[in-house]
């Protein structure tokens, strides 16, 4: 059904004249008359009658007059659902307790009138046939990993390096160190579950293995972090790595340790991402206060892959 001649419809019979309604349409009068024409045709019934005062509606065209109605607010509220600006801005994190939901929490205290949808998607490729579609309007990723330079069409900015430290349980080897080197890491069990081959995380930990001498082990599922802490706390051998912003409750009796990681001190780090003809304003909102609230990149005494785009 054509919604211009439903549109024009309601605007005769509010009008009560064909020639009223198409000075109200900004239309001509027989634009008018053919669009009511056409209505009629694929109702198969009389909307109006022509009368000495004008237009007046058939039993028919008051039946569907009400209904008309509700089409064109339909009409105007799917619309409004993905009209830049009206809908929420669709914003794609790697987990709910990451720092990057915790720069998205930031961002909505400074921007309570912008509405929001965090989600989250698997991988890098993941996000970027989203990014594409319009499914989201950014994701935060590490990028690039080798060989898989961005498609011309997305862009991206690093907005944060996240220092990486030690988790461990109270009877590991390492858990009374105020900090620790990279270097005092190597012979050490490194459970990190749920490392994905083929993901920009897994590139970069494959890295840090190769330049430090790390033993990093991906074995078993991922339970999720509750499993994670509960196997650390109970495994004297194993500790993991987690990010310095990273929020993580586990019970008082578990006893886990937070280490700082030194000399170099390995960051993670995060680039925004979004099309370049992606037009939604909060987006450019988003940047700005990206821009203006996260720290500098690449700081003396810490440690990113060769692959990682800098600034």
């Amino acid at each position: 059904m054509d919604l211009e001649a439903v549109r024009t419809f309601v605007a005769v019979a509010e009008a009560g004249q064909f020639q009223k309604a198409a000075a109200d349409l900004s239309i001509t009068q027989q634009a008018v008359s053919k669009r009511i024409a056409t209505l009629e045709r694929t109702l198969g019934v009389r909307l109006f009658t022509r009368a000495a005062r004008g237009a007046e509606l058939t039993i028919d065209g008051q039946a569907f007059l009400p209904h008309a109605r509700e089409l064109l607010r339909v009409a105007e509220r799917a619309g409004a659902s993905v009209r830049p600006g009206r809908r929420p801005l669709r914003v794609d994190v790697l987990s709910s307790r990451s720092a990057q939901s915790g720069l998205m929490r930031g961002f909505h205290r400074a921007h309570p009138e912008i509405d929001l949808d965090v989600m989250t998607l698997f991988d890098i490729e993941t996000a970027i046939t989203a990014i594409r579609s319009g499914a989201i309007d950014a994701s935060f990723r590490a990028v690039a990993a080798p060989g898989r330079p961005l498609p011309e069409d997305i862009a991206s900015v690093r907005v944060l390096d996240e220092p990486l430290q030690l988790l461990t349980g109270p009877a590991h080897a390492l858990a009374g160190a105020q900090s620790v080197t990279l270097a005092q890491l190597v012979g050490h069990r490194i459970w990190m579950p749920g490392i994905a081959p083929g993901t920009e995380w897994a590139a970069y930990y494959d890295d840090l293995v190769a330049e430090f001498g790390l033993t990093i082990e991906a074995t078993g599922p991922n339970f999720g972090s509750d499993a994670l802490l509960d196997t650390i706390a109970d495994t004297p051998a194993l500790a993991t790595f987690i990010g310095e912003p990273t929020r993580l409750i586990w019970p008082a009796d578990h006893g886990l340790r937070r280490i700082p990681v030194t000399d170099p001190t390995p960051v993670y780090p995060h680039s925004l991402l979004w099309h370049r003809d992606n037009p939604h304003p909060a987006l450019a909102t988003l940047r700005t206060y990206l821009a203006a609230t996260t720290a500098g990149h690449d700081a003396a005494g810490t440690w990113t892959p060769g692959w990682v785009i800098p600034r």
